[in-house]
């Protein structure tokens, strides 16, 4: 298949760089007001701070996340990078994919109960320990995200490892060095 000529590519790694950056910013985002939701003394902002956690999450993580697991994919098809020729690239895609799948089974449904349990207990969720250990646990996992954010941010501009030794690779160098 044809590779992408340098402007297209550069249009779409800013395209990956910016749903990634806007991932990291609002996991970020989201430790901010996980701990400052900690602190609340009034019901109805209660509901209003977790009702926002659930907007973050279903407006700007899911598809945030969803267009950098696509434009990384497109990346990978249409340059040099491919999907399993570097090591810095297999990491990032298993990354990635690992963070989507934690979000979507465990830190999504943790922010849906407690905008649900807020909702209907208001200021007595906080007594409520399935909101409880769902708050300190949504406070861990999003600290965790963005630290892994973070490091496959960091695992983007250094590139710390190399091309992928494969048999054609090194046959292809055998030859080479016989002629």
């Amino acid at each position: 298949m044809k590779k992408l000529s340098v402007k297209p590519k550069n249009w779409l790694l800013s395209s990956h760089v910016a749903c990634g950056g806007i991932w990291f910013g609002t996991s970020l985002c989201m430790i901010a007001i996980t701990l400052a939701n900690r602190n609340t003394s009034n019901g109805d902002e209660l509901y209003a701070i977790n009702s926002i956690l659930k907007l973050l999450d279903d407006f700007v993580i899911i598809p945030s996340a969803a267009l950098s697991l696509l434009t990384g994919g497109l990346l990978s098809w249409l340059t040099i990078w491919g999907f399993v020729k570097f090591y810095w690239v297999i990491v990032k895609w298993v990354a990635t994919v690992t963070l989507i799948v934690v979000g979507t089974i465990w830190l999504g449904p943790w922010v849906n109960t407690m905008t649900s349990i807020s909702d209907v207990e208001r200021l007595q969720a906080l007594q409520n320990p399935l909101y409880v250990i769902d708050q300190k646990t949504l406070l861990v996992g999003a600290i965790v995200q963005s630290i892994c954010l973070l490091a496959i941010i960091c695992i983007s501009v250094l590139k710390p490892w190399g091309r992928r030794s494969t048999k054609s690779q090194g046959q292809g160098e055998a030859v080479a060095s016989n002629l």
